[in-house]
C-alpha cells in the first residue's frame, strides 16, 4: 500500500477501506476521508485547533444524556440536520414539506383522545389546533397517527423541567377521525432559545450567532400505505423566522393563528375566552 504523505493522503486513507463489504460503507467512508482531508488541507488546521476540535466533540458526547441530544444539536445548527431531511423527503411539492426532527423528540408521548387538552401546566395563551390529513388525491386519511409535541410558555420542553412539567405536558398521539380530521386544546406555542449551556451553545456565541428558534409546533404525521412527514408549523407574527437557530422554516409550513372572541364557541370549545386557532391540514403521498 502507497504509504502516507500531505499530497496523497486522502486517497492513501480512502485505500484502506477498500476491502469493505458493504458498498454503501466503502462509498461513504471514501468521501468522508476526501472531504475531510480537503478541509484540513484548506484551512491548514492547527494542532492547538484540532486539539480543541477533539476536545469540544468529546464535551459534546458528554453532554448527552436520556432527555437531551447535544450531538443533534450540533448537526442542527450547522444545517446538517435539515438538509438530511430535505434529501430524504423530497416531494416535488405533492405533500406537506418536511423539517428538523429537533433534539426533544426523546420520549414517547401519550396517546390522547382527539378534543383532549395538552397543556398540563395552565400555562400560556389557549389556543384550539386542528386540521386535515389527506393523500395526494385529496382523500381522507382515517386512522392516521399525529404525533404533536411544543414548548411551554417559558420555552422549555417536558424533558428539560422534570419535577416542575407535569410529565407529557404539551405532547400528544393523536388518531384521525373517518374524515382525516384530527383537534386538540394547547397553548399558543412561544419562540425560545435551544439550550445554550453546552458545548453547542459556545460554538454560537463564539460566532456571533443567536441560540433562537421562532415560536412552532412539531408533527409526525404516519398512516399505512403512506410516507410519513415531520414537520413544524410556525406561527406567522414569531420573532426569528428570517433566522431560525436551526434553518427549520419553510414558507409553507407559515400559519396565522387568528384570535376568537366568542364565549359560546369558547364553551364549546372547552377553553377559555378569548382564545387562538391554529389550522394545519396536512398532506401524504403514498409509499
Amino acid at each position: 500500500m502507497e504509504l502516507f504523505s500531505e499530497e496523497r493522503s486522502a486517497e492513501v486513507v480512502a485505500e484502506s477501506f477498500g476491502q469493505t463489504a458493504d458498498p454503501r460503507l466503502r462509498e461513504v467512508m471514501t468521501s468522508l476521508v476526501k472531504h475531510l482531508h480537503a478541509f484540513v488541507k484548506d484551512v491548514e488546521l492547527t494542532e492547538a485547533e484540532w486539539a480543541v476540535a477533539i476536545d469540544f466533540l468529546t464535551r459534546t458526547g458528554q453532554k448527552c444524556d436520556e432527555s437531551r441530544q447535544e450531538f443533534i444539536l450540533l448537526s442542527d445548527v450547522l444545517g446538517v440536520s435539515m438538509l438530511v431531511e430535505t434529501i430524504n423527503h423530497r416531494s416535488g411539492g405533492g405533500s406537506t414539506e418536511s423539517t428538523v426532527l429537533g433534539p426533544f423528540h426523546v420520549v414517547e408521548s401519550p396517546p390522547r383522545e382527539l378534543g383532549d387538552l395538552i397543556a398540563l401546566d395552565g400555562k400560556g395563551a389557549p389556543c384550539l389546533v386542528s386540521g386535515q390529513v389527506t393523500g395526494p388525491s385529496s382523500e381522507p386519511v382515517k386512522g392516521a397517527t399525529v404525533d404533536v409535541w411544543q414548548a411551554n410558555e417559558d420555552g422549555f420542553y417536558d424533558v428539560q423541567q422534570p419535577g416542575i412539567q407535569p410529565v407529557g405536558n404539551l405532547r400528544g398521539l393523536f388518531t384521525t377521525d373517518a374524515d382525516g380530521r384530527f383537534w386538540f386544546r394547547s397553548v399558543v406555542p412561544r419562540f425560545y432559545p435551544i439550550p445554550s449551556d453546552g458545548p453547542v451553545g459556545e460554538l454560537l456565541s463564539a460566532t456571533g450567532r443567536h441560540p433562537y428558534r421562532p415560536a412552532h409546533l412539531h408533527f409526525i404525521v404516519t398512516a399505512p400505505g403512506y410516507r410519513s412527514v415531520t414537520t413544524h408549523v410556525f406561527v406567522d407574527d414569531s420573532p426569528y423566522l428570517d433566522s431560525d437557530a436551526v434553518f427549520g422554516v419553510k414558507d409553507s409550513l407559515v400559519r396565522a393563528v387568528p384570535s376568537v372572541d366568542d364565549p359560546e364557541r369558547a364553551a364549546a370549545a372547552g377553553l377559555g375566552n378569548p382564545f387562538r386557532t391554529l389550522t394545519f391540514d396536512l398532506r401524504l403521498l403514498e409509499s
